[in-house]
Order: C-alpha cells, then structure tokens, then sequence
C-alpha cells in the first residue's frame, strides 16, 4: 500500500520534469512524446525501445537525455558481427603476471544507447538480456552488478530487412515502453532546415541529476491508486489474451481473431508504473484512468503478438489497443 506523498514532493518532481522538457526543447524541434516516454521509462526505472525511420533524432534525444542527468553515457553501436565481450566485456590474459583481468564492456554505464539494435544477433541479445533483467553482466566465473542507475534506450529502424534480427519476445517485454518515432510537422520541419544541422551543438543543462532521478522514483512509489484502478489495468491486459470459447461481444472476438499471444503480468506492472509516472508529472498524487490509457499504446505495442490474418488485413498493435481501451468500461 502506498504511503502518503506531500504536495510539495509532487511539485519538486514536476519542475524536474518540466526542465527536462524546457531543455530538450532548445535542441530537439517537437519529439514531445520521445522526450516524455524517456523520462517516462527513467522515473519508472525501465528500458525504452525507439523505433522510427532514420533522421528523427531517436540517438539526439537519447544524448540529450545523458546531458541532462549527467550521467556516465556509453553509445554501443549494434552490427551483424558484433560480439557479447564487444556489450559485456571479457578476461584479458595478463602474460606479466600469469593472471585474466576482467575488462568491462560499455555496458558498464549509467546511460546505455543501443544503437540499431536489431542488427545484434542472438548471442548480443542473450547477453543484453542479462543486463536489462538482472541488473548484472557474467563475465567469465562472476558476476558484476551493473551501475544504478542503469537505462538501456534501445533505438531500431522498422524499414530495413537485410542484416537485421527480429528481437526475441523475452527481450522486447524487458523493455518498459515502446515509443514509435514519427515525422515531425512542416512547422517543425521548417525550423529544423533553418537550423542547417548544427542542433547537437546547443548547450544543455545539467537539470536532472542521479538525485532528481532517485527523488521521482521515490516518489512514484508513494503516488495512490484506487483498487478500481487496479481492477482496470488487469482489465485492460486480459482483453488482449486470446481466449478458446467464443464471446457473445463480438467486438471482443474481432480483437481475439487477430492476436497470437497476449501481454504478460509484465505488462499490468509497467501500465501502473507509468501512470504513476504520468501522474506525477501532471502535478497529481493519485492515479487517474486517463493516465492508464494515455500509455497503454507505449507499454503494449510491443507485447502483442499478432497472427498472419492481422497482417493481410492490415491491423497493427495500435489499431487492437485503441479498440480494447475504447471497449473498456472506465472505473
């Protein structure tokens, strides 16, 4: 049960939060939704996925996000013949005095950008997995607990088939959110043109260092939420299990046809946390159904696995969660 939470703690996390945005908005032209998922994914204590074509500035918000919090950053970038050692690290044979030394990899850091990270083939997944799961990295006989805290901002490009991996189900559910990077409007395009490039070359400051982050998480843990809330979010999640018996609602038998496999309680976790999150950054101490629903998209696209009849008809992760929260009866 949560613990109460002042006013004035909600207050502090909001001015951190709106920093961050005020920051991010003087080098990334619109974005609001990446910048908001991030800082989503950090308070929550999560990993986020990127995905969108190249040019949207998916590795400049995740640079920025470093800058911001001045943590120690590492970039990782992910090709077909990456190694585990080349992520994790590996014993190095010390010939002057007979002994393996242990050097760590980068993803010994705070904030871990895993560049196109569906280029990484089964061996680099595993050994991030570990990382993104455990908190730890193996390496040799032992195992090293990893820096706290500890993102991984994963970033993927969704238009490129060849020397490409799809990421295994136990992968993408370790990551928080998903967040689909768009194309910016002609306004927004506009002012990116006239800054002619030079965007990565403005200053940030330094507004949301490790004790901010420490201080939302705190905080998240003490945001309310009613049971009815609770009831909603385990709602949400059955909705998109395929069940055998057919349903008398056959609205909910057209999401049912489409989907292969559900979420998992992995899912109902991360939907609470980031409507505390969501919550949080509103200036509220409870939970409201609008925060549920405003991220069921970023937490559930990628733990829906759908069939070959979604994908002649043409029915994305999207179009299913849109319809199950619209059936949804609000608490």
């Amino acid at each position: 049960m949560e613990s109460e939470i002042s006013q004035n703690i909600i207050d502090e996390c909001a001015k951190y939060i709106a920093a961050c945005r005020e920051e991010a908005a003087r080098r990334i032209v619109g974005q609001r939704e990446v910048i908001d998922g991030i800082l989503t994914a950090v308070v929550s204590g999560g990993h986020i996925l990127l995905e969108g074509v190249p040019g949207l500035a998916k590795t400049l918000a995740v640079r920025t996000f470093a800058e911001m919090s001045g943590l120690e950053f590492k970039r990782i970038q992910f090709t077909p013949d990456l190694l585990p050692a080349d992520v994790t690290g590996t014993l190095i044979y010390e010939q002057s005095n007979g002994r393996f030394l242990v050097h760590k990899g980068p993803v010994f850091a705070n904030v871990v950008l895993a560049d196109e990270i569906n280029r990484a083939p089964a061996k680099v997944q595993s050994a991030l997995l570990e990382a993104m799961a455990e908190r730890q990295v193996t390496i040799g006989d032992n195992s090293y607990r990893l820096a706290q805290p500890f993102f991984v901002l994963a970033t993927e490009n969704p238009i490129e088939q060849e020397g490409t991996y799809n990421l295994p189900e136990a992968e993408l559910d370790r990551f928080l959110m998903k967040i689909v990077v768009g194309y910016p409007s002609a306004e927004e395009e506009a002012r990116i043109v006239r800054s002619n490039g030079h965007a990565i070359d403005v200053p940030v400051r330094r507004v949301f260092p490790a004790e901010a982050i420490a201080k939302c998480r705190e905080a998240i843990e003490k945001i309310s939420c009613d049971d009815k809330i609770y009831n909603y979010i385990v709602s949400i999640v059955l909705a998109t299990r395929p069940t055998k018996e057919k349903h008398r609602d056959r609205a909910r038998n057209d999401i049912e046809r489409y989907i292969a496999f559900g979420a998992s309680p992995r899912a109902g976790i991360a939907l609470l946390r980031c409507a505390k999150a969501t919550a949080l950054f509103n200036g509220r101490g409870f939970v409201l159904p609008e925060d549920v629903q405003s991220v069921c998209k970023g937490v559930l696209r990628h733990r829906l696995v759908l069939n070959y009849e979604a994908a002649s008809d043409g029915v994305t992760p999207d179009d299913l969660i849109e319809k199950i929260v619209s059936l949804m009866p609000l608490p």
